[in-house]
Formats: structure tokens, sequence, C-alpha cells
């Protein structure tokens, strides 16, 4: 028994010697919640009041007081940074996730860490993930599995355009041109994203048909090939 009684006597004193860390987390916890206080403003700011999402409105009104096109590849990354379900909306959780990761609370502390934020999908180990999001946010049907080609080539100049110009260039003339395709699935819309980082281009040497490449990209290098010769 005496031995309870002093661990009891310890904890005690323990925690009376310790009232700055005490008070230190107390604060945080009030910055956090303020902090919180302000992402949830900023959201009702755009957010529709009957059905309580940010709709296509409300972000062409957020694009307009972040200064960008609502078609800027950002907005786009914004999303998968909210980890957002539903093209063209955003809930509340999903801004109070995206925003407390930014660590913005205001239009001006959003517009700041855009640049930050694009450096980050773009590292190596977030941009496969983030491309393959593209595709899945553009699936605005339910069990819908495919999009049409031309809002593939679309996505494919606002997502890999900046980065590997002469082959989406050539991707998209051949997708717009061709008549066998109608749709693409994940499955080619990955197998884009090998090619232009697998593939030496404009030569084509190491791509091999007999690997596991979609039947889409053996009839582009096909026809690739026989235009040089």
């Amino acid at each position: 028994m005496p031995r309870t009684s002093s661990k009891k006597g310890l904890t005690g004193s323990a925690a009376s010697t310790n009232p700055a860390a005490d008070l230190f987390r107390s604060a945080s916890s009030k910055a956090a919640s303020k902090e919180m206080e302000r992402i949830d403003q900023l959201f009702h700011t755009y957010a529709n009041a009957s059905s309580g999402m940010i709709d296509p409105e409300g972000i062409e009104f957020l694009c307009s007081d972040l200064e960008v096109e609502h078609t800027d590849v950002r907005i786009l990354m914004l999303a998968w940074k909210m980890q957002s379900e539903k093209q063209g909306y955003f809930s509340l959780n999903e801004w109070r996730k995206g925003l407390k990761a930014l660590r913005a609370d205001t239009v001006q502390k959003l517009k700041k860490a855009l640049p930050e934020l694009e450096k980050e999908v773009r590292r190596p180990s977030n941009f496969a993930d983030f491309y393959s999001y593209a595709f899945q946010y553009c699936l605005t049907e339910e069990k819908q599995k495919s999009i049409d080609i031309e809002s593939i080539c679309l996505l494919l100049d606002l997502v890999l355009g900046s980065q590997f110009r002469p082959q989406v260039d050539a991707l998209i003339q051949y997708l717009r041109t061709q008549i066998d395709y109608k749709v693409i699935n994940m499955d080619q819309w990955m197998g884009f994203f090998r090619f232009v980082n697998e593939i030496s281009f404009p030569d084509l040497s190491n791509y091999d048909s007999t690997l596991a490449w979609p039947l889409i990209l053996d009839n582009f290098v096909e026809l690739m090939r026989e235009k040089q010769g």
C-alpha cells in the first residue's frame, strides 16, 4: 500500500513541476482551434448555402480571389491535396483536410501555398499518385470507368504538358486522328505515364511491343516508326 501511495505522490509532483508544458499544450490547442475556425469561415465564403459544399461557381470565385484560371493545374493539385471525391465540388471535411495540411487559413496564405503545393506534387514520390488521381477525379458518373478521347487530350496536356511537351503533343495528335478508340481507361492512362517516363523520344529505340504495353501504345509507336521511315 505505501508503494501505491508513493507512486501517486510522485505523479502529482511531476505534473506540478511542468506548468510551462501544460501552458504550451493549452496555447497550441487554442491556436489550432482558432485556425480551424478561420478555415471554416473561409469555406463558408465560397460554399453554396443550400448544398453545404463549394460548387463549380464557388470554385470560380475562389480562383478569381487566388488570381488563377479555374483550368490551372494547381486547382487540380489543390483537389488532390484535399482528396476531393467529386469533380468541381469541395466538402467541408475535404477543405479542412487540405487547408490544414497547407497551413492556410486565409486566401492570401492559400495563394502563397500554391507554389509549394506544386513542388510537393511534382516530387516523383507524389506525382504518380497525382496522375492517377487526375483520371479518377474526371470519372463524374457512377460506375464510370473510362473517359472520352477529347477530355483525355485536355487532361494529358494539363497534367503532363509542361514536363513532356513533345510526347504529349504527339500522343494528342494520334488520339485525335485515330478511329479505333473512343474512350480511354485507367490501364491505358497509366500506360501513357509509363511511356513518357521510360521511353526514349522521339527515336523510341527502347520500346518493346512484346512487353506489357496497352495495345493503343503499340499502335501509336508503330505509326510513329512508319512516319520516321
